[in-house]
């Protein structure tokens, strides 16, 4: 690209919006937030003066038609993701999506290979992937510390929804009672899902493992009753991969624990790393390191290298990690090179890996990957998805990633 500022929209002013993405995009000297959009007007209203933003609209498509705007970003709930993200792309625009674009792999697949063929990038709200200490991890793998890959172990649990009083939003009304849905592993798996992926660096070769409805009554938030709701707000599972490594996931939103609950740990022939993002004590993240002649593991500091400009751990985890996140986008469209981490296909990736996850609890079986046919999208009691801990469920437009 010619040009030097990246000028976007975002879909979507509600909490996780005014919590990660506009503060995220406007840190960004190279970057101006030029429009919002949202149903809800006073939503709106009030995300346009916080953030001085002017151009203020209800129907995404007015974005679209706006040649000016580079990038559409998508933080509205779960069900618009994959009708505006198309939209936007099919617009010319470059599109930072929520999780899940859809909840068919092969729909988001679809998508990134339009985006390839219009030489347009895209983005998944892969928030925890662009933490300084899962960067610098990163690096230190590629640079051989940890030396042959053996285990991954990966979780993501907090206690957002471990008391039945804290309300869920968009619920399904036609749910099954009887069926086990799909929550926890999809709005919560999916990005410590992201993190093994890469870590591993190897094609998933098959899966096991099970899931469970712990609270089986919630309140919902839009009648402010009790209700059963029968979802997946537990889970574990075994993966294997081509390279031979074996790797654990487990996610849930009732274990006792402070957001956002990620923490991911590699074990190798020359050593081991262990990242912890959790708000403790005033720091939202730390990497600790091992080696096979020193085996306790000790806390390192991350590089500055590796933080946006000015950020440190001290700051709220969601502002430090979506600017990284935005940051890195920037770079990438900006710089017009083929680099384009955590994208649609990597989003199609993960996809798959849940819906193969949910095959095996469904089948009581290991289920090989990649899977062969396409999945159907869940009928899910509940698809908050606010995997980062955004207002404990009560979200008003845009699911936490």
């Amino acid at each position: 690209m010619s040009q030097d500022t990246l000028r976007v929209a975002v879909v979507g002013a509600g909490r996780w919006a005014q919590r990660a993405h506009i503060p995220g995009w406007q840190r960004d000297p190279r970057v101006e937030v030029v429009a919002l959009v949202d149903t809800d007007e006073a939503a709106l209203a009030q995300a346009g003066e916080r953030f001085g933003v002017s151009r203020l609209y209800t129907d995404y498509r007015d974005v679209l038609a706006d040649d000016t705007i580079d990038v559409v970003d998508v933080a509205t709930a779960n069900t618009a993701h994959f009708e505006i993200s198309e939209a936007a792309l099919l617009a010319g625009k470059h599109v930072l999506c929520e999780k899940p674009v859809h909840h068919d792999y092969t729909q988001t697949q679809r998508l990134a290979d339009l985006a390839r063929g219009k030489g347009l990038k895209t983005k998944l709200g892969f928030t925890f992937r662009y933490a300084p200490a899962v960067q610098y991890a990163r690096h230190l793998m590629e640079s051989g510390f940890v030396g042959t890959p053996y285990i991954f172990n990966g979780y993501e649990q907090n206690s957002q929804w471990i008391d039945p009083q804290t309300p869920m939003r968009q619920v399904n009304p036609k749910a099954d009672p009887a069926v086990l849905a799909t929550s926890s592993i999809e709005g919560y798996g999916a990005p410590i899902i992201d993190i093994m992926h890469e870590w591993v660096g190897a094609e998933l070769t098959s899966v096991v493992g099970t899931m469970r409805n712990f609270v089986p009554e919630r309140v919902v938030a839009a009648t402010g009753a009790m209700q059963r709701l029968n979802i997946d707000d537990g889970d574990m599972w075994v993966c294997e991969f081509a390279n031979n490594v074996i790797g654990s996931i487990q996610s849930s939103y009732v274990t006792v624990g402070n957001f956002p609950g990620i923490e991911a740990r590699i074990f190798g022939s020359e050593g081991a790393i262990i990242v912890r993002l959790v708000a403790e004590e005033g720091i939202c993240q730390t990497i600790r390191t091992a080696t096979k002649d020193q085996v306790e593991f000790v806390e390192r500091e991350i590089p500055q290298e590796f933080f946006p400009e000015g950020g440190d751990s001290r700051e709220d985890w969601d502002f430090l990690f979506y600017s990284a996140l935005c940051a890195d986008f920037a770079t990438e469209i900006l710089s017009g090179g083929a680099q384009n981490q955590g994208d649609f296909a990597q989003g199609a990736l993960v996809q798959e890996t849940i819906n193969a996850f949910e095959a095996s609890h469904r089948t009581r079986a290991w289920v090989d990957f990649p899977l062969q046919t396409a999945v159907a999208a869940p009928a899910e009691a509940s698809v908050d998805g606010s995997s980062n801990g955004a207002s404990n469920g009560v979200v008003t437009a845009g699911a936490a990633s």
